[in-house]
């Protein structure tokens, strides 16, 4: 059983960003402030013109502050725009072929829904860490959620780690929190017109002391 300590913080880019924005800025201002391990670029686009500039950006801002910064599927763009790793969203479908690709020293995640046995899957085949969500339901989804349940038999019976991601609340940050390696923290900060103020009133909230 892995030795449990306070979980990790994991941010998730929004999947527009507008560079000349607010957005430096405000990244900037959360890892002058916060601790965070993990930076994932996030974008809808496929354009690799733009894909590459935000890599480029975000790398300088992630990496003068000691940050990861991975990319979300484009395991091919990973070298060449120096980041840390690759996000895959496929469960452990291409987690070998990643593993192939970007060698030993990359970061390769994994996806993986609220599917244990898809999560097992990943971490047997190479995966560095898991990601399961959401962790709260929406009118979106088709209902199923990635309970507190599954971080706790997780966090006591496999010693990959493990990422909650997707509509925290305040509340379920506080559960999951005692359970999870990683919280990922994307929409639930960006969307408020202050992500630091709002990341730290999520982090105080878990650790209530």
């Amino acid at each position: 059983m892995k030795e449990r300590a306070d979980p990790k913080i994991y941010l998730i880019t929004p999947t527009e960003i507008d560079l000349q924005g607010n957005f430096p800025k405000q990244l900037n201002a959360i890892f002058d402030d916060i601790d965070i391990a993990c930076l994932r670029l996030e974008l809808s686009s496929t354009d690799e013109r733009l894909l590459g500039r935000t890599a480029d950006a975000l790398r300088e801002i992630c990496h003068a502050h000691e940050v990861a910064i991975i990319i979300e599927r484009h395991m091919l763009l990973v070298e060449p725009f120096g980041l840390d790793g690759v996000h895959l969203t496929d469960g452990a479908k291409s987690v070998a072929q990643a593993r192939k690709l970007l060698g030993k020293e990359r970061i390769v995640g994994a996806y993986c829904a609220v599917s244990r046995h898809t999560g097992l899957n990943a971490g047997e085949i190479g995966a560095d860490y898991v990601t399961f969500g959401p962790v709260t339901a929406s009118n979106l989804d088709d209902g199923k959620i990635a309970g507190t349940e599954l971080f706790e038999w997780w966090s006591h019976m496999i010693e990959v780690p493990v990422v909650a991601e997707g509509k925290f609340d305040r509340d379920t940050a506080t559960q999951i929190a005692q359970h999870a390696d990683f919280l990922a923290f994307g929409n639930e900060i960006w969307a408020h017109k202050d992500p630091v103020a709002e990341l730290r009133a999520m982090l105080d909230f878990t650790n209530p002391a």
